[in-house]
């Protein structure tokens, strides 16, 4: 893949991350962390409201099913270990509870939002 390819592709990314914050922060919810780094994988959005702590994976694809599709099992197991990452260091981790997300974000359309689209296994 050229460089101008991934430039692009990264570049739909990060408007697709910044687009599904803005959604969740309409649907009120307060942005925890975006692009959150630890040493399992990146998690896009952690999100916040009341207790729930929403790990958001963001995937801008054709259509919600193609979206759908592109968050694999191994994916999820790295989400759970990245989110309890940043639930260790939340004072207040004990009255949380964690959810997994996914934002899909399509052309022409507005971004779903799927709560509890997958369950790790622990």
């Amino acid at each position: 893949m050229n460089k101008k390819r991934k430039q692009k592709i990264y570049s739909r990314g990060i408007y697709a991350e910044r687009l599904a914050g803005l959604w969740l922060q309409m649907k009120g919810y307060h942005i925890a962390a975006r692009r959150f780094e630890t040493r399992f994988g990146e998690i896009d959005i952690i999100a916040r409201r009341g207790h729930v702590i929403a790990i958001v994976e963001v995937k801008a694809r054709p259509t919600i099913e193609e979206a759908m599709e592109a968050v694999k099992q191994p994916s999820e197991k790295r989400f759970d270990n990245a989110a309890n990452i940043f639930l260790a260091r939340q004072p207040d981790r004990k009255k949380l509870r964690l959810r997994y997300d996914l934002i899909a974000i399509s052309p022409w359309k507005l971004p779903r939002h799927i709560e509890g689209f997958f369950h790790p296994e622990n």
